[in-house]
């Protein structure tokens, strides 16, 4: 069990989180404690109050080092995140190279030519970047993403077309019965 699970077992048999405890901690919250709020690291050899030894006979109490909490928003799917990460990395860069040529226009240096040429490039590449997060997400939820609603104007097409579908299939069985008869049962012109 890692340090954020230890878990302390109660006389009903239940068993409680570590994060219970935390009014035993001591004041610096790093150093575990004992039930009565001393210190937990007491040497072996000398006997505490109850006559006992000291941290030879007690486990030491840990906090947790978190508290899990849920989600607010689902995760971004794998395509979408990844182009938000290479994104968020390019207006970085972009960034830094635009600070670094205001700097070296101010200081008066020869890089600050290629340093602004190569901001421009980069400006161009960041703003790239940026509508590429949107086109993959635009993307996904297309693919993966279709929430179909009562109003939708995609399943009216498709009931429409159903439609279509069962009343060619309808007047083809129509036809081949009529075939099959021989044409008995049509009226002639004659």
């Amino acid at each position: 069990m890692g340090t954020a699970e230890r878990q302390e077992t109660l006389p009903d048999g239940g068993a409680a989180r570590a994060t219970a405890r935390r009014q035993l901690e001591a004041p610096d919250h790093d150093i575990p404690t004992d039930r009565d709020g001393t210190a937990a690291y007491r040497n072996a050899a000398e006997p505490d109050e109850r006559g006992g030894r000291g941290a030879a006979q007690k486990q030491p109490e840990y906090r947790p080092l978190w508290i899990e909490e849920p989600a607010r928003r689902r995760r971004l799917p794998d395509p979408v995140r990844t182009s938000a990460v290479r994104a968020v990395l390019i207006i970085a860069v972009t960034l830094i190279q635009a600070m670094v040529a205001f700097l070296c226009t101010m200081a008066g240096s020869w890089l600050a030519f290629p340093m602004v040429i190569s901001s421009v490039v980069s400006t161009v590449v960041a703003t790239w970047g940026a509508l590429d997060v949107w086109v993959t997400r635009q993307v996904w939820n297309q693919r993966h993403g279709v929430v179909s609603t009562p109003s939708s104007t995609a399943r009216a097409l498709r009931r429409e077309r159903r439609k279509a579908r069962r009343q060619a299939r309808a007047a083809e069985r129509a036809q081949e019965r009529i075939r099959r008869q021989g044409g008995a049962g049509q009226l002639s012109h004659s």
